[in-house]
């Protein structure tokens, strides 16, 4: 069994959230899969199903991003799993937005959610880092992650979540590369190379194929001496 989380904080207010694109992450796959419903647990909501021959446990926690991992910590020790089988998805300002990367270990880098699951359970775990950019300025980043997606954002938005979707088997299976092509099929998808290309007006048309002359020899004479 494994156990995906996905990062943000409940309720309406942050629905849409920069801060809340692990949350939205799980709920896709949950849909996506045919995961049971959404129900309290853990200290927060849970959805079980399967990816794959994998079981798995998608976990929201609802303790706020601050002190997420003590409902990662509690659902991991319920289950007797290792770190090893917890995933977790989150924001990550230093990728560009729509990029995702896969990472197993290693430290926070400032992010409260991932500092509080390193309290609780270590940090041998496994993240899907999902990028939403940065506001530039160090100061700028509370406001600007506790903000809503903006409407230009729908569109690589709504592909990335689809390519998470679309690679959640694989993730489960431990696939890393499997999972990123996914994503990346999604989010920048190949051009066609059997597409026409239109006509550029500056090129000029081809000649026109003569057409046979079917005059007959005196009427060639008369043409000849007008």
């Amino acid at each position: 069994m494994q156990i995906f989380v996905g990062l943000g904080n409940p309720g309406g207010k942050y629905a849409k959230n920069r801060h809340n694109i692990g949350f939205m992450a799980v709920d896709r796959i949950a849909e996506d899969h045919g995961f049971g419903p959404w129900r309290a647990r853990f200290q927060g909501e849970v959805s079980e199903g399967r990816l794959g021959g994998e079981k798995v446990l998608l976990l929201k926690p609802g303790t706020y991003m601050n002190l997420s991992g003590q409902s990662v910590g509690e659902a991991m020790r319920f289950f007797k799993l290792t770190p090893a089988d917890v995933t977790v998805l989150h924001d990550e300002l230093d990728l560009a937005p729509g990029k995702c990367r896969v990472k197993s270990g290693g430290g926070h880098a400032g992010h409260n959610g991932l500092r509080s699951i390193h309290q609780h359970i270590g940090e041998a775990y496994r993240r899907v880092r999902l990028g939403i950019g940065h506001p530039g300025r160090k100061e700028l980043v509370a406001g600007y992650v506790l903000h809503d997606f903006a409407k230009a954002d729908e569109s690589w938005l709504d592909d990335l979540l689809r390519g998470i979707s679309d690679g959640a088997k694989a993730l489960a299976e431990g696939d890393a590369s499997g999972f990123q092509n996914a994503v990346a099929l999604r989010v920048n998808p190949p051009r066609s190379s059997t597409t026409a290309k239109p006509a550029d007006p500056k090129t000029p048309a081809a000649d026109p194929e003569p057409r046979p002359d079917d005059r007959s020899p005196i009427q060639k004479l008369v043409d000849r001496f007008k």
